[in-house]
């Protein structure tokens, strides 16, 4: 099964500007000409005179960043004019090369693209501003992509009634305005979204998921997991729309959406495909110039391992890859909801060892194990928290089972007056940790364990006693990795697994085929990073893909069995096996000479190899990068915050770095004024004032001597003192 995903790096964006480069010179005139032209199914427009060069002056990327820091600096401000956005043409050619990429899979230079596909954008960016723009259109295009060459004029009755009623792929004018709305309104939304949401945003991965549950579930007894994914097939519109107005209020950008999802979809139910008797030599598929190649085998593959959670992309009628981003304004209320409860739930316990403040937020009780919490019991701290990834969400309540029904019954009537989805208890389960949950293919489970507590009492005597507490543990499911394998035919069995021969590889070299899968087992061994078994889990995976490849060998070059590949082939399948004795040189020989590529053995083929589990610390409040630098740069840009550091330096007696500096330069050129301009100094009587103040007016002979003679120590320390100090923004503020 092929994943389509999409990843934003506005991280990336923010740090680095990239330059612009001149456009051609092109004529000033910006006239549209009209057209009304009947039953024409040639493209909407006739191209106008070509853009002025004044539209492009701006950089797309520093307009796109200055609104990510807007956004962030005021994040409860309701938007309600985003037409001079819409206006910027740079921002259109910024969509038009980023979906070019896509199609074409090779990116072009903005000094590339050609006067006519400039003249094309503008037509569109002026259709969707005076709302002539269609979605979904067939025929009439006011830009084609550049693989299209299509000439709809001449096209006959059968094949426009073929493109009417068949479906088809997504017009390459919409993907540039939903690329337009994306850039627009994912800063706007993702500076108000809440931190309990983990799909489909940027900098934001099932691995962080995965080492939150692990920082904050710890301790809590009740698991309730829920699966509200039939909302990302679609909702009703007055819902969607409704959820969007919440923040923006655009009439350009509402009615974009709307129209987005209103137009119906044009779709042609899949026919059983029928039964092809085989050809005895069939010819390979040759890619054309500009056509993408497809995933490769071993990305292919690792696509099939995606989890439940994260297996479905939402794609709602005509807003493609706007559509993620709606699910989340619209489920964002839940979140906001979910936050509320958390805080509503919260009962503090002084006799507990943790959570005993009034915020909640006190550390661990162990540092040593991040997740160890002591045991839980009527007096214990009463807590709840709450995760979601897309439509999958995770409740983790610490208390009385009767609390976590009673918020199940509260969750259950929520859904049903906001989003008109109707669960019951059975579709929201109510699970102990003893029993495992499973969420994004790891089982989260506990372990009990007897800690050995040493302290000091009076009179210096050392008391050792054996605690409990309970640590989270996060481990993969090998029932899952099997099931996933059996998917791809990558084995059979349940109990007994037996690996099975991916004859997808059949025609490729051996060296090529252990680099695939390597790439893949590298892939899955990230995967499992923070799963506790990972060194079983990898191992496993190891164990199959050596099988597979062992018995695809066997039958490629017809050794019978997985034994003699292995004695032939060493045990990690690095050594050729299509190598005759006596009939050519060494297979080391011909490496030597270059006549021969170099095949490397599969990874983790012994337990010891794999790599051990990752326990860092995750941070309680954590956010990603390209948030953190916002947060810190916005901060950096309010006057209080210099303000705040001058008057902590001076309550505290500091000095700062910069004062301390410029101290060390002063003394510096103070003790190093050379002999003639001091002998200058004596003879001009009317500047002695004010030389003076420079020198010192009770300093003598003796004391210059001194300053002259301290001159090499004080200059080495200086550059010493100066040369350790590292400038941060912050100091520089």
């Amino acid at each position: 099964m092929h994943h389509h995903r999409r990843f934003t790096h506005f991280f990336n964006l923010f740090c680095t500007k990239t330059p612009l480069r001149t456009l051609p010179t092109i004529t000033p005139s910006m006239h549209l000409h009209q057209h009304h032209r009947a039953l024409s199914f040639s493209p909407l427009h006739r191209h106008p005179p070509d853009p002025t060069p004044s539209l492009f002056k701006d950089d797309p990327i520093a307009f796109l960043s200055n609104s990510w820091v807007d956004n962030f600096r005021h994040p409860n401000a309701t938007v309600t004019n985003l037409s001079p956005s819409f206006r910027r043409l740079d921002l259109w050619l910024l969509a038009y090369q980023k979906v070019v990429a896509d199609d074409t899979g090779s990116y072009l230079p903005r000094s590339s693209v050609p006067s006519s596909a400039l003249n094309d954008l503008l037509s569109l960016r002026n259709a969707v501003l005076d709302r002539r723009f269609r979605w979904g259109q067939r025929l009439k295009f006011f830009i084609k992509s550049p693989k299209d060459t299509t000439d709809y004029e001449s096209l006959s009755k059968r094949k426009i009634k073929a493109i009417l009623t068949t479906t088809q792929p997504t017009p390459f004018q919409d993907k540039i305005v939903q690329e337009v709305l994306l850039m627009i309104l994912e800063p706007i939304y993702e500076a108000r979204f809440s931190s309990k949401s983990f799909a489909f945003r940027p900098g934001r991965t099932p691995h962080t998921v995965l080492r939150v549950i692990r920082r904050s579930f710890a301790g809590y007894l009740w698991y309730m997991k829920g699966d509200l994914s039939t909302l990302l097939d679609g909702m009703k519109v007055g819902m969607v729309v409704g959820a969007v107005m919440r923040d923006v209020r655009d009439k350009l950008v509402v009615d974009l959406i709307k129209d987005a999802l209103v137009t119906p979809v044009v779709k042609t139910e899949v026919e059983k495909p029928q039964k092809k008797k085989k050809r005895k030599y069939q010819k390979k598929r040759v890619l054309a110039e500009d056509e993408p190649k497809p995933d490769p085998y071993w990305l292919d593959t690792f696509f099939g391992f995606a989890p439940e959670e994260a297996e479905k992309v939402p794609n709602w009628g005509h807003c493609g890859i706007l559509s993620p981003l709606l699910v989340n304004v619209c489920l964002d209320e839940l979140d906001k909801w979910m936050e509320g409860k958390i805080k509503e739930f919260y009962v503090p316990s002084k006799s507990d060892v943790i959570w005993n403040s009034p915020e909640g937020e006190a550390e661990q009780g162990n540092t040593s194990w991040p997740e160890f919490v002591p045991t839980s019991g009527p007096d214990k701290t009463r807590k709840m928290d709450y995760i979601r990834y897309g439509g999958h969400i995770l409740v983790g309540v610490r208390g009385p089972r009767a609390d976590a029904a009673s918020l199940r019954k509260q969750l259950i009537e929520f859904c049903d007056q906001k989003y008109m989805l109707k669960l019951d208890n059975e579709s929201l389960p109510i699970e102990h940790i003893t029993k495992g949950i499973m969420f994004l293919d790891h089982v989260l489970c506990r372990r009990v364990v007897y800690p050995t507590l040493r302290y000091t009492a009076t009179g210096g005597k050392i008391i050792s006693e054996k605690g409990v507490g309970t640590l989270l543990s996060v481990t993969a499911s090998l029932k899952q990795c099997i099931k996933q394998f059996r998917k791809l035919n990558f084995l059979k069995g349940d109990r007994d697994p037996d690996p099975q021969p991916c004859f997808r590889m059949f025609h490729a070299t051996q060296a090529h085929t252990n680099a695939q899968m390597n790439k893949f087992l590298g892939t899955m061994a990230e995967w499992y990073r923070y799963a506790d078994n990972r060194k079983k889990i990898v191992n496993f995976c190891s164990y199959i893909v050596r099988g597979s490849l062992a018995k695809l060998y066997a039958a490629k070059y017809k050794l019978r069995s997985r034994a003699k590949v292995y004695k032939i082939g060493a045990r990690n399948l690095s050594r050729p096996l299509k190598e005759k004795k006596g009939q050519s040189p060494e297979y080391q020989n011909l490496l030597r000479m270059g006549l021969a590529e170099s095949i490397d053995g599969l990874k983790y083929t012994r337990l010891s190899l794999v790599p051990e589990a990752d326990y860092t610390p995750f941070p309680s409040n954590w956010r990603p990068d390209h948030e953190k630098s916002l947060l810190e740069y916005i901060k950096l840009e309010d006057p209080k915050t210099l303000e705040e550091q001058q008057s902590s330096i001076r309550e505290q007696g500091l000095v700062s770095p910069q004062d301390y500096i410029s101290m060390l330069v002063w003394n510096y050129k103070r003790s190093t004024l050379p002999r003639d301009q001091l002998s200058f100094v004596k003879s001009d009587e009317s500047t002695v004032g004010n030389q003076q103040l420079l020198v010192g007016s009770n300093q003598d002979e003796d004391d210059r001597k001194s300053n002259e003679e301290e001159n090499d120590e004080n200059m080495d320390a200086a550059q010493m003192l100066i040369s350790s100090f590292t400038f941060s923004p912050l100091m520089l503020a």
